[in-house]
């Protein structure tokens, strides 16, 4: 990633920080069987919880990227986690408009 950013006045930590907190999901749905029906409700994310769903969806995308190896696809992900775009980040607001889409059955949450 440094060789990446030799332009960028941010530490690569810094940058790591930023893209973890970018594809980092605040709720997610959960399904839940209420009578016959099975309802998707909306959750929050218990805190180590959230930090380890991130890091799997940023590993996850970066295998699936094309690429040499996958120090340069994680890297690559990791740069597009913190410019806002990439799969990891697509799957953070998937799960938020999925969560939104839902909050009608929020009260089934117990």
């Amino acid at each position: 990633m440094k060789a990446k950013l030799s332009n960028e006045e941010k530490t690569p930590l810094e940058i790591w920080k930023k893209a973890l907190d970018n594809v980092t999901p605040q709720v997610e749905v959960k399904s839940r069987r209420v009578g016959g029906a099975t309802f998707q409700v909306p959750t929050e994310i218990r805190p180590d919880r959230k930090e380890s769903v991130s890091m799997k969806n940023l590993i996850m995308y970066a295998r699936k990227r094309g690429g040499k190896s996958m120090a340069d696809k994680l890297a690559a992900e990791i740069m597009d986690a913190f410019n806002e775009q990439g799969g990891a980040f697509k799957r953070k607001e998937d799960m938020h408009r999925m969560a939104e889409a839902n909050r009608a059955f929020a009260h089934f949450r117990f």
